[in-house]
């Protein structure tokens, strides 16, 4: 009786702000057949990951067909990646053709689609910007410099920093890219 009163005496004093509340661990129950079960354990909420900040660079491109008319492409950009692996970002590179260019995008990183939790696989859709005279017909549906942009990716997470990935871009190439995660 007096051990049920001081619970009652402390949850109203608790509830006054008086005192500091404690959470009421759940006894266990007994079952005569098997002994003592034990008690079901608190869930606690999982930490959230909002999402990270990734900074991405190329240092090499490499196109399916020669054109003597190449040249070197550089890529540098920033991602943004929420925790249910969709992607936001932009990068600006010189085009093969030495044109400034910018790629803004969306789409979503997939993990753990094989037995190597460390591959991953990326879709990117956008917009293309930089592909301009004498070289509009270099990239589909290219209007003032403007065009649709797609990339589909395979990368291995070595690190929770760091990555690198091959870039399919588009019907041109494929660009080796590093990646560095803000976690």
């Amino acid at each position: 009786m007096l051990l049920r009163n001081s619970r009652a005496l402390a949850l109203a004093f608790g509830l006054a702000g008086l005192v500091p509340l404690a959470r009421a661990q759940p006894q266990a129950e007994s079952d005569s057949a098997t002994g003592p079960v034990a008690a079901p354990k608190e869930e606690t909420a999982p930490v959230r990951d909002e999402g990270h900040l990734r900074l991405i660079a190329s240092p090499y491109t490499y196109h399916y067909k020669y054109a003597a008319d190449h040249k070197p492409v550089h890529m540098i950009g920033l991602e943004w990646e929420r925790s249910d692996g969709w992607v936001w970002g932009g990068a600006v590179f010189r085009n093969s053709y030495s044109q400034p260019s910018a790629f803004a995008y969306f789409g979503q990183r997939y993990f753990s689609f094989t037995r190597h939790d460390e591959l991953f696989a990326q879709w990117s859709f956008g917009l293309l910007y930089g592909y301009k005279p004498p070289y509009e017909d270099k990239v589909p549906l290219n209007h003032q410099g403007f065009s649709p942009g797609a990339v589909l990716t395979l990368g291995w997470q070595f690190t929770p920093q760091l990555s690198t990935q091959l870039n399919a871009v588009g019907t041109a190439g494929i660009m080796i890219q590093f990646s560095l995660d803000f976690r």
